[in-house]
């Protein structure tokens, strides 16, 4: 494999980062997203007073997401060196990284429907409002898995990733328990836009992705030097 298909494919994170954060500046949900305990007409008015900015906002985070993809590739493909002949660890990790990825979509996807008719009933718009934000957040068990298996991985064999690489999966792996608890909390740390949900894994999320890309851009180097024949 070229190593600057590797590299660009590492830096699908970074870019997955940057894109879905301007989809979420041009649809609204930042700086503030909306909480579970906003009133009917706020809802509403979030999603049909200006229709087509907030469903051009989604649909340009949904296509951040998408970028992930490339970098759960390279990870696997780090994580298969490290394994060699049993990979079960790179497996669950490309598994879960592909379905955390949808599960990251599918959000975007139902509050940009919301948008699309502007004599939606007030019940369907709460509805794909409310979907969207507990799929987002409590079903973070996944990306949970991920982040364990290459942390461990890690920790098993630093020949590819530095140990701390391993650390730091975990560390994001456990600040994503407080976001189950999102289904049962309508303000406050705990709700879907509290600090310990929304911002906490926001945070994380980030400091992820651009870790695993610098990680997977030491590795494509290091991968390279030793093909060349000596």
């Amino acid at each position: 494999m070229n190593s600057r298909v590797l590299n660009l494919c590492a830096l699908g994170g970074p870019a997955a980062v940057v894109v879905t954060l301007i989809g979420w500046l041009i649809a609204g949900v930042l700086p503030s997203p909306l909480g579970p305990g906003a009133p009917m007409p706020e809802v509403r008015a979030f999603y049909l007073e200006h229709p087509t900015q907030t469903g051009a906002g989604f649909v340009i985070a949904s296509m951040g997401i998408v970028l992930y993809a490339p970098l759960v590739a390279t990870i696997s493909v780090h994580l298969f060196r490290m394994e060699g002949r049993r990979p079960v660890l790179a497996f669950t990790q490309l598994a879960t990284g592909a379905a955390t990825l949808l599960l990251n979509l599918l959000p975007m996807l139902l509050w940009a429907m919301a948008t699309f008719r502007t004599d939606r009933s007030d019940d369907t718009v709460l509805l794909l409002h409310d979907m969207g934000w507990l799929i987002l957040f409590p079903a973070i068990m996944l990306f949970c898995l991920q982040n364990i298996s290459i942390g461990i991985a890690v920790l098993s064999d630093q020949t590819v990733f530095p140990r701390w690489v391993g650390y730091v999966n975990l560390f994001v792996a456990v600040s994503f328990i407080p976001d189950v608890f999102a289904f049962f909390f309508h303000s406050g740390p705990l709700a879907w836009n509290g600090v310990l949900v929304f911002w906490l894994a926001l945070t994380t999320y980030c400091i992820f992705q651009f870790t695993m890309a610098w990680a997977c851009l030491c590795a494509n180097k290091s991968d390279a030097r030793e093909l060349i024949p000596s």
